[in-house]
């Protein structure tokens, strides 16, 4: 019989190594600002480190690179877990943009380029990047220049529907010409 793994996806960790606290901070001098985020001045490192342990709370640099090093007093599983939430909420808003094909004959009928371009208007409104291409095949390789008419067509009729933003010239790779477009932000809606 077999075993059937299941692996779970990764949280983003917060780097405790990024956030160094008490002991963990090398500077001899730091500014400290309180848990009520009142700035405290620059202090000697260990007298800081007492201050935050008299308070029950942690010292963490949260600017380890500056001179010196700011740090505040916190509770570090608070911080840890503020920073986490941070990222998450940020990587929920990015916006993932998808490269679509679509590929085309150089004896496409009428009604399928329809389809094709109706399809590529569908994912340039969804804000994705599209692909165009042309694969010659046999003898059309004689005249190269009916895949750069046809692309060209499919350009024109697609920017009467929809903006087009051509990103990346018509191009000859071998037997196969493309050319990479996008929408543009006026006629997105």
């Amino acid at each position: 019989m077999k075993r059937i793994h299941f692996f779970r996806k990764i949280k983003p960790r917060l780097d405790e190594k990024e956030y160094p606290v008490n002991q963990e901070i090398r500077a001899l001098q730091v500014v400290v600002i309180d848990e009520n985020g009142q700035n405290l001045g620059t202090m000697p490192t260990q007298e800081a480190i007492s201050l935050a342990k008299e308070r029950g709370l942690d010292l963490v640099a949260v600017a380890p690179k500056a001179v010196p090093p700011v740090t505040k007093i916190t509770d570090f599983g608070s911080f840890k877990y503020q920073k986490e939430k941070a990222m998450r909420k940020q990587k929920a808003q990015q916006k993932k943009i998808e490269l679509k094909e679509i590929r085309i004959t150089p004896r496409i009928g009428k009604h399928d380029l329809e389809i094709r371009i109706n399809q590529a208007e569908k994912f340039l409104k969804r804000g994705d990047k599209l692909n165009i291409t042309v694969i010659l095949k046999g003898r059309e390789l004689k005249h190269p220049e009916f895949a750069r008419n046809i692309i060209e067509d499919f350009l024109k009729n697609l920017s009467q529907q929809v903006g087009v933003k051509i990103e990346d010239p018509i191009k000859r790779q071998g037997n196969r010409f493309s050319t990479l477009i996008s929408a543009t932000a006026a006629k997105l809606d």
